[in-house]
């Protein structure tokens, strides 16, 4: 099994950053690919970044020249830096991994950008 614990989540203003990080443990060797989600209340759980095992970022249209997804191998964690953070931006935010044919998930982080 794979666990994920993530961290760095808190409140922001509108224009600042934040950096969350996802730190993972267990049977980490078969995971190829890892991501970022976020959800806000009464909406639907969304993708905001992933990045593979060698490094190949993606992101959401929304976040893509704003966020920044990286991969520490040391220490296996996945970070996501958030800059020009919008109200939109709001939401809890949960780490994804995934092996083939299965997935694991972190139990999220908040992220509140004040309006």
């Amino acid at each position: 099994q794979v666990q994920l614990v993530e961290s760095g989540g808190g409140l922001v203003q509108p224009g600042g950053s934040l950096r969350l990080s996802c730190a993972s443990s267990g049977s980490i060797f078969s995971i190829y690919y890892m991501a970022w989600y976020r959800q806000a209340p009464g909406k639907q759980r969304e993708l905001v970044a992933g990045i593979s095992s060698l490094g190949t970022p993606n992101y959401a249209d929304s976040v893509k020249d704003r966020f920044t997804i990286t991969r520490d191998y040391a220490k296996n964690t996945v970070y996501l830096q958030m800059n020009s953070l919008k109200p939109e931006d709001t939401g809890v935010y949960y780490c994804k991994a995934a092996s083939t044919n299965v997935g694991y998930w972190g139990q999220g982080t908040q992220v509140t950008v004040s309006s």
